[in-house]
């Protein structure tokens, strides 16, 4: 079943894409973010926590490079009985360095999940404990051998459909 789509006013639209291009390391970052935007500081400081609490914004916090801190990564699939799913997701994140997992459709292996760790020794291990804590030996380990994109921008502002947008509050007055 999907998620309950949230609604989103032009100002949370102009918020969320100016929260893409990250903070300027200054010493009130929020302030010069509110600037950019329209808003005082403390309606943006507010605004956030709404969008944190309704699941729109999962955190506020640094991108690192995992490559330039030496991390490797690796693409994963496994072949899972639709039934033991839900008990080999919790395996699989029970492990600090799994970032993402999802069931996908494809013919054969349906749980995917990321990994980034200091080492493929250590990914070697995950993958090697994960077979044992599960049982399932059906599995792909498909290690990153060039990064071609890891970033997403969202058009927020932009040329998308933006029927069944919020008016903003006070917008007209």
């Amino acid at each position: 079943m999907p998620e309950k789509k949230a609604v989103l006013t032009d100002a949370d639209r102009r918020l969320l894409a100016a929260l893409q291009k990250g903070f300027s390391p200054v010493p009130e970052p929020f302030r010069e973010l509110a600037a950019q935007v329209g808003m005082t500081e403390e309606a943006l400081i507010a605004r956030l926590r709404e969008l944190k609490e309704m699941g729109v914004i999962r955190r506020l916090g640094a991108i690192i490079d995992s490559r330039k801190i030496g991390y490797t990564g690796t693409l994963c699939a496994l072949a899972v009985p639709p039934k033991r799913i839900p008990e080999v997701a919790e395996v699989i994140n029970s492990y600090p360095e799994v970032t993402h997992n999802y069931v996908r459709e494809h013919e054969t292996y349906n749980v995917w999940f990321t990994i980034l760790a200091p080492s493929h020794e250590r990914i070697n291990q995950i993958l090697r404990e994960i077979r044992e804590k599960t049982g399932i030996n059906q599995f792909l380990n498909l290690p990153a051998r060039r990064i071609f994109k890891i970033r997403v921008n969202f058009d927020l502002e932009g040329s998308h459909d933006r029927a069944g947008a919020a008016p903003d509050p006070g917008a007209g007055e």
